[in-house]
C-alpha cells in the first residue's frame, strides 16, 4: 500500500449531474476525519457533483467491496464554493485564463481544455472573484455556474 492510499479514502457520488444531462458517478479523494463514524474531509474539486466543496466534511459507508466509500450526505460545510467553467473561445490564451483566476486566490483543477471547476476558499473575497469571472462571461470567453455557493461569498457579491 503506498502513502497516498494510507492517507486517503475514494468516496463515491452518485448523482444526475445537469452538465453531462445523465446520471453518473464521480470518485473524490478525502480524508479519513473519523472512519468509525464514517466521517471525510473532501480533498479535491469536485467536478460534476452536487452541491459539494473541497474541504466539506461529508458521511459515507464502506460499500460493499470495500474499495471506496458511498456518499451519503454533506455533515458539515467548508465555507468553500465550487465553481464550473466552460471555455467557449479558442482563440484566449488558456494559460493567462487560468493565471488571472489562480491570481484572485483560487484553485482550478482541468477536466479537459475546455471544462475546468474552481475551488474558491471561504477566506477568499469572492467579489473579486466574480469580477473576473463576469467580464470572461460577457466578452464570450467562458460560461460558468455557481454550482455551490457558500454564504459568505454570496454575501460577498450582494
Amino acid at each position: 500500500m503506498n502513502k497516498q492510499q494510507e492517507e486517503f479514502a475514494q468516496i463515491k457520488i452518485t448523482y444526475h449531474s445537469e452538465v453531462l444531462e445523465r446520471e453518473t458517478e464521480e470518485i473524490l479523494w478525502a480524508i479519513p476525519v473519523d472512519t468509525e463514524k464514517g466521517l471525510f474531509k473532501i480533498d479535491n474539486i469536485p467536478f460534476y457533483g452536487p452541491e459539494l466543496s473541497c474541504e466539506d466534511i461529508v458521511l459515507a459507508s464502506v460499500s460493499q467491496d470495500k474499495a471506496v466509500y458511498n456518499f451519503e450526505q454533506v455533515y458539515q460545510y467548508s465555507g468553500n464554493s465550487t465553481i464550473q467553467v466552460i471555455v467557449q473561445s479558442e482563440k484566449y490564451n488558456k494559460e493567462d485564463l487560468y493565471n488571472e483566476i489562480l491570481y484572485a486566490q483560487t484553485e482550478i483543477e482541468l477536466v479537459d481544455e475546455y471544462y475546468f471547476v474552481i475551488n474558491v476558499p471561504e477566506g477568499t473575497c469572492y467579489k473579486n472573484v466574480y469580477a473576473i469571472l463576469a467580464a470572461l462571461e460577457d466578452e464570450k470567453v467562458i460560461t460558468f455556474a455557481e454550482v455551490c455557493l457558500s454564504p459568505k461569498h454570496a454575501s460577498d457579491i450582494r
